[in-house]
């Protein structure tokens, strides 16, 4: 059986507490995630520590900035085995939360997840950020858009400030290095109707990985021109 020891002691210093019911859910999302990964290809990481460290406790050094206090909508763009969304819900059950795929295989074991943890207001829908957008449904809808995703943040920030509300925030999870990466996308961002407003250094507990997360307020309405469809927003950034 797994187990979330690692998480369990790395959680408190993320100022973050668990109740029985929300251990069991780590638990059985990592146990599917296992499973599944046998299956379908989720994730390279597959030892218990690396998943609670990688995957869990990564997912949740978000938490640690006040923009999720109150009732907030979440939408996580290319969310793959489901982080950081699934996390951050299980953390913080009054989250809404908007899980988006590309990879319908994906959404199938995600699918399965929630319905097995019986999450509630939390969806896993597949499909592409710059078609899904451009739809009143989705654009400008939520108080944060956040990723894991590898791209590029001028590319990435294409792909998400148009789903953030005006007042909003979009939260990129990158690696320790972005200053060039930050500088490269300041034209892109102000383009698209958001500022950068800090980069935190998060040291993932129980490891001496260091990652940034670079948040953007949205302060303007993204033109309707953006996203630009046919890939160009990866073939041609911004």
């Amino acid at each position: 059986m797994s187990n979330i020891d690692t998480l369990v002691k790395g959680i408190n210093s993320l100022g973050i507490e668990l109740d029985l019911n929300q251990k069991d859910a780590f638990i059985k999302y990592k146990e599917l995630l296992k499973e599944w990964n046998q299956k379908i290809n989720i994730t390279t990481i597959t030892d218990d520590d690396e998943i609670d460290i990688k995957h869990f406790l990564d997912s949740l050094t978000p938490l640690s900035t006040a923009l999720f206090d109150g009732k907030k909508s979440v939408i996580d763009i290319g969310t793959g085995g489901g982080f950081p969304g699934i996390p951050l819900k299980i953390a913080r059950p009054d989250l809404n939360v908007l899980l988006l795929d590309s990879l319908n295989k994906r959404i199938v074991f995600l699918n399965h997840v929630l319905e097995q943890l019986g999450l509630k207001n939390i969806e896993a829908l597949h499909g592409r950020a710059e078609e899904l957008s451009n739809k009143p449904l989705y654009r400008e809808k939520y108080d944060i858009c956040i990723s894991r995703a590898v791209a590029q943040l001028n590319t990435l920030s294409e792909y998400c400030l148009p789903f953030v509300k005006v007042g909003g925030h979009f939260i990129s999870m990158k690696g320790p290095d972005v200053e060039e990466e930050l500088e490269m996308s300041k034209k892109a961002i102000g383009l698209l109707g958001g500022r950068i407003i800090d980069t935190i250094y998060a040291e993932i507990p129980e490891s001496d990985i260091v990652h940034s997360l670079i948040i953007i307020e949205k302060i303007k309405q993204t033109p309707t021109k953006y996203p630009r469809a046919g890939g160009k927003p990866r073939k041609n950034p911004l």
